[in-house]
């Protein structure tokens, strides 16, 4: 877009095209009362606040909903404007408490009842008994409502949630939660976008009116899931008192789910570990970090020297930064001599990542979030974003709402199906015949791109051979799913392009997670769908660093940058002034074979809760038990840490701490300490470089900030050789960016795959889960996350999330739990070969008959005690999505 000139009062200045007047007032240095405008928001124009005149014209009209022309010329200040915003403000103040002004001075319109001399204005009272505390995060006192609704549109047109609604008509108008009672009874969902939006002291987060204004404010990004959120982080006296999102952030522009704003109060829980700990005696007590540090170098002196490097390893951490997994994947390989490191993108997206530099020649996104807004259609398989990803799920609904298609393939009806086009219901565990078909229903109906077929891909012909058995009605008998619907999410995929697909741990946690997750590939190859804006295949990523923890190097055949240690094995040694290892090494699904069998002696592990996550926790308990000796690193005494550590370390979190994140979209980005870490914690870097110390190998530990490590970083991963902080300050960048000069890659695979100028096409034969049913064991179990939690409930579950979600569940199908004679609530046993659980019920009609869902956050249930040992054929992921259970009363 070009600039034109516009001129405000007596100034003139230049703003981009497509501009509003609004937006021009205030590049002049000007300004004028809003109500109703939100720059996240369409322009509504209804407050009539901002009304200005135009090019001499005697008509006010309103500057938010007028766009810009070039040569025009706005009055602000002509004395009969300022009276006319005057007298509405007034008329607005004459019921409006008093005491909100005060209190909330941030608030928009507070600031312009100052500006205009009104305070004094404001006759009204607070609610008092009327004020609605229901929600854990944020009050509502309708007496401090001016209706100007953006409560209400930044809940549809942001957030997609359509919780407030409003009421009634004429003088009776006012504004209510969907309830038509309280927010807890409420479909919210607790973002907190609407006090955000609110100009008054109508909405305001509790934790703002209980400590009040913060007094210094920090850009960093979001520690939950992979989306990648910016934060402004508020904090006084050295504690976070609120959060807001960054309005300008790429990512999530302006929105933030219920995590995000307000889960954060397990930064200062009282349990947080301060100590380092050694356990004597059965428990675990405290010591100081001299004894700590020198325990755990003496400890793995010793198993290398009695057992060599092949029986000690290292996980690295998927909510730490980059920085730090760099150093403790360096600390595996130049101070322990080994390449078993690893990460939990073993157990969740690491088939995704074989999968695609298998075939593409890269294992992550190849596409951007703003690529969302640009497709024709959206494939959403495998992955539920409303709950797991909540700013990108809430982006795709908006694309819905805005005209876009929409498939699901998911075996539940969740939120997002209710808006799709297509709803694909399939059995866990059938994805590979089920893409097998849509790719045999893509050439069965000639919608082929025969152009990016011949061009782009070598085995096209034996492709088309190979998937034409796998016809939609053979699937259908293997995925329970009519053949027409598969055909038809086929043409619509193949047809209203570009296409866009997201998948998550649906694709990847199976037996065939990574086979799957090649057959995705395989869909959009041959529709054209690679290397096109608004296309592509695109991961949504559990935790926030978990795309970065793996391309640190935290992954056993793998070096800095996510290539192979024969391909990095020179740039490495150069930088590191030492050869790296080149036996092979053990990923963690390894090492705990190895453990059990007695050859893996030694473990580190970094911010994961190993026993509490993996699958079969039994045979879990097993292996640890069997180590010798095991350091945990994390912000509490995990379960791991609780029965099984030897050491205990304690470090900080991201807010307490700098450094960098990379998201799912490839977008690494700062990390920026907000408030001083907790005395007797250290960032987990500085913990690793003082073992190595006193390992007596200093050398390639001695950095004093995040900032060096990333450059050393930059120096051993050529494509993010351009990424300096400086650059990375406003929204971070996406790599590949090799040079300073270079802007970032917000597409890969444009013109050709780093394989070459051609992919091949997988060929993969479904092969049913050796998890199947029984008489004993008569129904399916699924799992996930809950939108309220995340992953081992290590932060959330000391948040008020706790409040709105207080347990796991199990979900069940009305008719199955009739059958059995459960109701809602009720706690029940959920037995399967390997263990059982007790969950309480949750009557869900979304589910298919003969499937339950359950979520794992919860210590007190240990879902896993349930799940199984059936792993990825490939590269060993657990097969979390398929277990065979029995339901039963206590």
């Amino acid at each position: 877009m070009g600039l034109i000139r516009v001129f405000v009062d007596d100034t003139s200045v230049e703003v981009r095209e497509g501009s509003t007047a609004l937006e021009a007032i205030r590049a002049a240095g000007l300004n004028v009362p809003t109500a109703c405008h939100d720059e996240r928001l369409k322009p509504s124009g209804a407050c009539r606040l901002c009304l200005v005149k135009v090019d001499s014209g005697a008509k006010p009209v309103a500057s938010c909903s007028l766009e810009a022309r070039d040569g025009m010329k706005i009055s602000v200040s002509e004395p009969d404007l300022v009276q006319y915003r005057k007298g509405l403000l007034a008329m607005l103040a004459q019921n409006y408490p008093r005491e909100y002004v005060d209190a909330y001075p941030e608030k928009t319109f507070h600031h312009w009842l100052v500006e205009y001399g009104l305070k004094e204005k404001c006759q009204g009272e607070t609610g008092n008994g009327a004020v609605d505390r229901s929600n854990p995060y944020f009050r509502f006192d309708p007496n401090a409502c001016i209706e100007c609704y953006r409560c209400v549109r930044v809940c549809s047109e942001l957030q997609g949630s359509f919780v407030w609604q409003i009421v009634d008509r004429g003088t009776g108008v006012r504004v209510s939660p969907d309830s038509f009672g309280s927010l807890a009874d409420s479909t919210c969902r607790s973002c907190g976008a609407c006090a955000d939006a609110c100009p008054t002291g109508a909405l305001v987060d509790k934790e703002r009116e209980a400590k009040g204004a913060a007094k210094s404010w920090t850009r960093t990004t979001c520690p939950y899931c992979g989306v990648g959120c910016e934060l402004s982080v508020g904090t006084k006296d050295g504690r976070i008192v609120q959060v807001l999102p960054v309005k300008d952030a790429p990512v999530n522009k302006g929105h933030l789910c219920v995590k995000g704003r307000y889960a954060h109060a397990y930064v200062h829980a009282p349990d947080r570990a301060t100590s380092p700990m050694i356990r004597r005696d059965g428990k675990l007590v405290p010591v100081s970090w001299e004894e700590a540090v020198k325990t755990v170098a003496a400890e793995f002196q010793r198993l290398l020297d009695a057992h060599g490097p092949g029986s000690v390893g290292v996980l690295g951490s998927a909510r730490a930064p980059n920085e730090d997994n760099y150093i403790a994947q360096k600390f595996a390989r130049t101070v322990l001599g080994t390449n078993n490191v690893d990460c939990c993108a073993r157990v969740c997206h690491g088939p995704t990542a074989a999968a695609m530099k298998t075939v593409l020649g890269t294992g992550a996104a190849t596409n951007s979030y703003n690529d969302i807004e640009r497709a024709q259609t959206l494939l959403v398989i495998g992955c539920n974003p409303s709950e797991n990803h909540p700013v990108v799920g809430e982006r795709i609904k908006q694309a819905k709402f805005n005209g876009a298609n929409l498939i699901v393939v998911d075996p539940r009806k969740i939120e997002m199906a209710d808006y799709a086009d297509v709803h694909v219901a399939l059995r866990p565990g059938t994805n590979v015949a089920f893409l097998n078909a849509m790719a045999c229903a893509v050439f069965e109906q000639g919608l082929e791109d025969a152009a990016f077929l011949f061009g782009r891909t070598w085995n096209h012909a034996e492709f088309r051979e190979f998937v034409a058995p796998w016809t939609p009605e053979r699937a259908s008998e293997v995925c329970g799913v009519p053949a027409g619907t598969i055909r038809e999410a086929a043409r619509l995929y193949a047809t209203s392009k570009p296409s866009m697909a997201f998948h998550g741990l649906g694709m990847t946690e199976h037996m065939q997670g990574t086979e799957g997750v090649m057959c995705l590939v395989n869909l959009a190859l041959i529709t054209g769908n690679i290397g096109k804006l608004g296309s592509g295949i695109n991961p949504l990523r559990g935790q926030n660093n978990v795309q970065g923890s793996a391309h640190m190097g935290c992954e056993p055949s793998s070096l800095t940058g996510y290539v192979a240690i024969q391909d990095g094995f020179d740039v490495h040694t150069q930088v590191w002034g030492q050869v790296p290892p080149t036996a092979k090494g053990l990923n963690l699904m390894d090492m705990m074979d190895a453990a059990a069998e007695g050859t893996f002696k030694g473990l580190w592990t970094i911010g994961y809760d190993i026993y509490f996550t993996n699958a079969d926790a039994e045979k879990t308990r097993q292996s640890m038990e069997n180590l010798e000796f095991l350091v945990v690193q994390d912000l509490f005494v995990n379960e791991t840490a609780r029965e099984f550590a030897d050491v205990f370390l304690p470090a900080c979190s991201s807010f307490e701490r700098d450094g960098t994140f990379m998201n799912a979209e490839r977008r690494v980005q700062l990390v920026r300490q907000a408030v001083p870490h907790l005395p007797g914690t250290k960032p987990d870097w500085e913990i690793v470089q003082d073992v190595a110390a006193a390992m007596g190998h200093p050398e390639g530990f001695e950095f004093s900030s995040a900032e060096e490590i990333w450059e050393e970083v930059r120096k051993v991963w050529k494509a993010g050789a351009g990424m300096s902080y400086a650059r990375l300050e406003s929204g971070g960048l996406q790599w590949p960016c090799p040079s300073e000069d270079h802007p970032g890659t917000t597409i890969l695979h444009v013109d050709r795959f780093p394989v070459g100028e051609k992919a091949n096409l997988a060929l993969t034969e479904y092969i049913p889960t050796p998890e199947i049913t029984t008489q004993e064991f008569p129904m399916v179990m699924n799992s996930g996350r809950s939108l309220y939690h995340f992953n081992a409930g290590t932060m959330t579950a000391r948040t008020k999330n706790a409040e709105i979600r207080p347990t796991d569940t199990v979900d069940v199908h009305p008719d199955d739990a009739a059958d059995l004679g459960f109701s809602q609530g009720e706690v029940v046993r959920i037995v399967s070969r390997y263990g059982s659980a007790e969950l309480p019920v949750r009557i869900d009609r979304g589910l298919r008959r003969g499937e339950v869902f359950t979520t794992f956050h919860s210590v007190s249930r240990f879902l896993n005690k349930v799940t199984g040992p059936t792993r990825d054929r490939i590269v060993g992921s657990p097969e979390y999505k398929v277990t065979a259970v029995r339901l039963e009363k206590v």
